[in-house]
């Protein structure tokens, strides 16, 4: 079977972006994987993918080089863009370190997709772009409707949201003035033994949408992807019955209700996600046979 055309996906060797380069090539995409070296050991799995000796093209380019990023972009008919800076831990300059390269980079994405005749762009944001926001009703289920508090987010120091949220609204400004057809996906970002609720997406259903939206004419805006809420004490318990010989806490602190995020629309469009169990079991049985768990 030939070529379905011709993709972009940026930051390929990531989590997100690893998963939906797979999909893609069965799929029968052609994909142009960026990576900022194409040669380092963490990045080899891509070359052990089906199918990637004929379909996938690895380029080596850097976000904030906009050369390199319409190299990769050219003759592409559709553009993933997944790449984003995630600070393992604080950075002494967040404006330059974090901000900055968020926005620029996404907007050189976008440039390049436009300089090159991009047919769509599904732009990876992430909940954290809906999750702070201290005017939204209390106990009321977020939805794309919602967005950040940009000044709530650097009062508070939160520069992981307050980069999400201004890049994503930099690029909708930038589409709408340009005439680019963009969606964006909201993908949820979980760090938080605070017996708090957990939104939880497993990958495979990440990269399912994205393409999904991608290949839909009717995708239109901004779409949550988020499939369940789960308490930590009731995602351990659920972690025992799959591995009970392993330990884990006996006891939780009690912590206030989580909000909730809607993935309606998304749903509305067709998509659909496994069982929570289903997630758990092939995570642990991952795990596993990287030789994280005994």
């Amino acid at each position: 079977m030939g070529s379905k055309g011709t993709v972009c996906v940026t930051g390929a060797g990531g989590y997100v972006a690893s998963w939906l380069v797979k999909l893609l090539l069965s799929n029968n995409y052609t994909v142009h994987a960026t990576l900022r070296n194409p040669e380092d050991a963490k990045n080899k799995h891509l070359k052990k993918l089906e199918e990637s000796s004929d379909r996938l093209k690895l380029f080596k380019a850097d976000l904030l080089n906009y050369d390199s990023i319409l190299m990769a972009v050219q003759g592409c008919n559709g553009v993933f863009h997944v790449a984003s800076p995630v600070p393992s831990s604080s950075v002494p300059n967040p404006e330059v370190e974090l901000v900055e390269p968020a926005v620029k980079g996404t907007l050189n994405v976008l440039k390049a997709c436009l300089e090159a005749g991009v047919d769509r762009v599904v732009y990876v944001s992430s909940g954290a772009a809906i999750a702070l926001n201290p005017s939204w009703p209390s106990g009321k289920v977020k939805d794309e409707t919602c967005w950040s508090d940009k000044e709530y987010c650097r009062t508070t120091n939160n520069w992981y949201c307050f980069s999400k949220t201004e890049a994503e609204l930099e690029a909708w400004e930038f589409a709408k003035k340009n005439g680019i057809n963009l969606v964006t996906l909201l993908k949820e970002k979980i760090e938080q033994l605070e017996n708090k609720m957990r939104l939880v997406v497993d990958v495979r259903d990440v990269a399912e949408s994205l393409l999904m939206v991608y290949e839909k004419p009717e995708a239109e805006g901004r779409y949550i992807c988020t499939a369940h809420t789960v308490s930590t004490q009731d995602l351990v318990e659920m972690l025992k019955r799959f591995y009970p010989e392993h330990e884990y806490p006996k006891s939780f602190t009690a912590a206030a209700a989580g909000e909730k995020h809607s993935s309606e629309k998304l749903q509305t469009l067709g998509w659909s996600f496994r069982p929570l169990e289903e997630t758990i079991a092939d995570s642990i049985e991952s795990y596993k046979q990287a030789g994280l768990l005994d």
